[in-house]
């Protein structure tokens, strides 16, 4: 039996007013029935339009060359009515960011049935198909009638999985399908998409910058760098032993809880308590008019020189906690205390509170304003704020804090025009302007790629050392945890449930959530089979 998909020579390039762009160089693999292929790499590496040029969805500027043969056919010699035959019923995929792959204005039984309309002649039940398909990536038939945006983010990408199932496909592809979920729904769906393919005889392509968690999902691994493929083996050779410069990179980006060698700290000793929230609650009214605890009479200090992980599922309560400590929420209960004393109540003690304790959002696209040149983003605290002192050196000699080097060219810039790197060094640089105490990192790394994440912790721990700037850092990420934080603290259902010294929270966790926290993380899962 032929392989259902087999790439020969398979090259891809971009027309442009000054001609062919080259994005994917010569690349040749094949994929068996049943079988798992994991694509990694870095943003811009090709492996998005590799992966698209299976069905043909890449823009018209596009110029594939070689031979990508599904089922035997290559797809380029297709007819447009063979192709969208093709779509759905012999391939399928499962696009990145389902948050924003769905319609927001449908519900979602009606996505799910859309492609079963657009493929079958006889539809039959389409509610009674919806419903065994949701129930095949364990969401309740009742989720049928409900809108995108009454759904988490697990279940946003449970639905995207259902949606490529409902014809029945041989092969799905998967880009990026756990980017921004948290390590336990992450753990899921990947375990869910294992089990659909053991059960349904699937062949899986699935992409991620992250080696491990496609070692989870997948029997061999290939590692994409600048277009070309430059290493392809079986998924634990590649990952413990990798041949390739940048697979070490990628196997290096996100760190092994319990690996001495991924633990870097400073040397040097927490000071006092700076940053402390004492008894805090924070208590939210829902549509129905019913009172939600969203945090329960929280504890937590952030000492002077300290970098304090904060780690959870999402909807643990975390991002609340922070916007709490950042005077940005009022607390029920409790308070918060900032160098020993109780944060002011008047828009100018606050003002002025929020010069020493400074946040760095997880999004930096969405947190910059598109028409604001990188100059003015930065230069944007010290006017609001009445920073006196050469507007110019101030701003420069942040962006070369922030390792935007020579600051004066990424002045005029927009935020179209920078890396997502670039972007979250800017944002860094705008908290940096003001000379603040305590940096409040909400997810810095998760939008990144794996070398830029790890140059953007780089950059925080450098912070701490050279200025002596604390932080606390909101994250689902153990392995970050591991890496540069003194302390952890685990959150869940609004409760810190269990806080202290990074070896002792991690290597030795005493509250049954911490353990399954670190159960649910590939790399941990990885090693401690082998």
């Amino acid at each position: 039996m032929s392989p259902i998909l087999q790439l020969r020579d398979v090259s891809v390039s971009y027309r442009t007013a000054g001609g062919l762009v080259p994005a994917v160089h010569d690349v040749n693999f094949s994929l068996e029935q049943g079988e798992t292929l994991g694509l990694a790499g870095e943003s811009g590496c090709g492996k998005t339009t590799l992966a698209m040029s299976v069905l043909r969805l890449l823009p018209k500027s596009a110029v594939i060359d070689g031979e990508v043969l599904l089922d035997g056919v290559d797809v380029r010699s297709m007819t447009f009515g063979e192709l969208r035959a093709a779509r759905w019923a012999s391939a399928s995929v499962v696009f990145q960011g389902a948050m924003h792959a769905l319609n927001p204005v449908r519900t979602i039984g009606a996505q799910i049935a859309e492609p079963i309309r657009l493929h079958s002649s006889s539809t039959g039940d389409l509610r009674k198909r919806v419903a065994e398909l949701l129930e095949q990536v364990e969401l309740p038939a009742s989720r049928a009638d409900a809108y995108p945006h009454e759904l988490s983010g697990g279940q946003k990408q449970r639905v995207m999985i259902a949606m490529a199932l409902a014809c029945e496909p041989r092969l799905v592809i998967a880009d990026e399908p756990t980017t921004a979920l948290d390590v336990v729904v992450q753990a899921q769906i990947l375990e869910l998409m294992s089990r659909l393919v053991a059960e349904r005889g699937i062949s899986l392509m699935m992409i991620s910058h992250d080696l491990s968690v496609l070692s989870v999902s997948c029997a061999r691994l290939a590692v994409m760098y600048e277009g070309r493929i430059v290493e392809h083996g079986p998924s634990h050779q590649v990952m413990t032993k990798p041949e390739h410069a940048h697979s070490r990179a990628l196997a290096d980006a996100f760190p092994t809880v319990g690996d001495p060698a991924f633990r870097y700290t400073s040397g040097e000793g927490a000071g006092s308590a700076l940053l402390a929230a004492k008894g805090v609650s924070v208590d939210f009214t829902d549509r129905s008019g019913n009172r939600v605890r969203a945090v329960r009479g929280v504890d937590l200090d952030v000492a002077d020189n300290e970098i304090v992980a904060l780690v959870g599922q999402s909807g643990s309560g975390k991002t609340t906690l922070a916007r709490t400590l950042l005077g940005l929420q009022e607390p029920t209960g409790g308070a918060v205390h900032f160098d020993g004393s109780a944060l002011p109540t008047s828009a100018a003690g606050l003002r002025e509170y929020r010069k020493h304790v400074q946040l760095v959002l997880q999004d930096p696209t969405g947190a910059l304003n598109p028409r604001h040149t990188v100059y003015e983003a930065v230069a944007e605290g010290l006017r609001i704020h009445g920073i006196e002192g050469d507007e110019r050196e101030l701003v420069a000699a942040a962006l070369e804090a922030a390792e935007l080097r020579p600051a004066e060219k990424f002045f005029p810039r927009l935020p179209h025009e920078l890396s997502g790197g670039q972007r979250q060094r800017v944002v860094i640089a705008g908290a940096l302007v003001l000379q603040p105490k305590v940096l409040v990192a909400d997810e810095p790394v998760a939008s990144l790629d794996a070398t830029v994440r790890g140059e953007i912790l780089a950059l925080l721990l450098r912070l701490r050392v050279e200025r002596g700037l604390s932080t606390l850092v909101i994250t689902h990420d153990l392995g970050l945890a591991w890496n540069i934080a003194d302390r952890v603290a685990v959150m869940y259902r609004g409760e810190i449930v269990e806080v202290g010294g990074v070896e002792q929270v991690l290597l030795d966790p005493q509250h049954e959530y911490t353990r399954t926290l670190l159960s649910a993380v590939p790399t941990v899962r990885r090693f401690a089979e082998d």
